[in-house]
């Protein structure tokens, strides 16, 4: 298992911890739409930590639409873990086609 500090050096761009209303758009493993709210607690330029009641399947994609700015990226599911909370799951998500706005937040290692 990699260690701390491997993993904040292997880190693509550097985290905000926040929180976003964000709502989760995705199919579960029957093909049926799910559609739940949740809270990005942890952003990122290129994925989030985002805090639910949905355990999606590994490697999935699902739609993150931002309740501040109403817009909607594409994130692939790289990381599902049982939260403190019964039912709560914290996923890690990668976003796909990455915008330096769709948070709406300047990251600590952008230049103005």
């Amino acid at each position: 298992m990699a260690s701390a500090r491997a993993m904040i050096e292997r880190r693509r761009s550097s985290r905000v911890l926040i929180r976003i209303p964000v709502q989760l758009f995705t199919n579960d493993i029957h093909g049926e739409p799910v559609d739940r709210l949740a809270e990005a607690i942890a952003v990122s330029r290129n994925g989030a930590l985002i805090r639910g009641t949905f355990e999606p399947v590994l490697g999935s994609r699902i739609e993150v639409l931002n309740g501040l700015s109403q817009e909607i990226q594409e994130f692939r599911v790289i990381r599902v873990t049982r939260g403190e909370e019964s039912g709560i799951f914290e996923l890690g998500l990668e976003m796909l086609y990455p915008t330096r706005s769709f948070w709406g937040v300047q990251f600590p290692d952008e230049t103005l």
